[in-house]
Parts: structure tokens; C-alpha cells; sequence
């Protein structure tokens, strides 16, 4: 009885999505900074419709949606700067952040809607962007000085 009550306890506790997945991007004020996010077109029967948003994935959906697809082109684009610039017919759905700057740190969530229940592929990446760093050092130079 003790065992069978544990393992519904286990079930109960265990993770309703198929995948949730964390990392980290680091980049540079100025740059163009790619945060990868893929999926598996064969998995998923075909393309599928994928949001961006900014903080961790809720229970569905993007909270503070920057960017949607249907799988085969862009359908919403809230600001110029972030784009998909990936294959998304092979299931490429990285988020490219052009010119980034320091207030674009934060958490992203890429959701990857799959048909069925609990199925959403999700993924949540830190991202750090920071000033670049100047080198204190001074080059060096040389001189040669001419004595008559």
C-alpha cells in the first residue's frame, strides 16, 4: 500500500510538459546576438507555430510576446530588432537580438507549440548582454631617436 501511494505521489510531482530546458547567451552592447531555440520538424509533423517572449515560459502561450511564426514565415514582429533568422522550414526558430543593448538582458522563452496535451516544447535562456570591455593597456610604441 506504502509503495503504490509513493509511486502516485512520484507521478503527481513530475514535470506536464515534454521538455523545459535553460541556458545562458552572452553577448556584447552592439552586437547581433543569436538565442538558439530548435525543434524537430519530423517530431512535430510538420512546421508548427513557435512564440518569443521575454521572462520564463508560462503555463501556454508567451507572456510579453516579441515575435510569433506559424512555421513558415513571420506573422507577428513587435520590435524591428528581434527577428528569426534561421531556416524555419527545417525548424530553426533561434531569436537574432540586432544592435543589442544592456536592457535586453533578461530572461527569453521560446515556446514551440506541438499538437496534443502538455506537449509545448519550451525553453527558457538567460541573456547577458554587457558592455564590451576596453583594454586599459596602451600599445606600445617605438621610437628611435637619431643622435648626431
Amino acid at each position: 500500500q506504502l509503495h503504490s501511494s509513493f509511486f502516485f505521489f512520484f507521478f503527481l510531482a513530475g514535470p506536464t510538459v515534454s521538455e523545459v530546458s535553460d541556458s545562458v547567451v552572452r553577448g556584447n552592447v552592439g552586437q547581433n546576438v543569436t538565442v538558439p531555440c530548435l525543434y524537430n520538424v519530423e517530431m512535430t509533423q510538420g512546421v508548427t507555430s513557435v512564440c518569443w517572449g521575454r521572462g520564463s515560459c508560462p503555463a501556454s502561450k508567451c507572456d510579453q510576446t516579441i515575435i510569433w511564426t506559424d512555421g513558415w514565415k513571420v506573422t507577428e514582429q513587435y520590435n524591428r530588432r528581434y527577428t528569426l533568422e534561421g531556416n524555419l522550414l527545417a525548424g530553426d526558430v533561434s531569436l537574432t537580438i540586432v544592435n543589442a543593448e544592456e536592457a535586453d538582458s533578461g530572461t527569453y522563452c521560446c515556446r514551440v507549440e506541438v499538437p496534443g496535451w502538455f506537449n509545448d516544447q519550451r525553453n527558457n535562456h538567460k541573456v547577458v548582454i554587457e558592455k564590451a570591455k576596453i583594454s586599459t593597456a596602451s600599445p606600445h610604441t617605438y621610437t628611435s631617436e637619431q643622435t648626431s
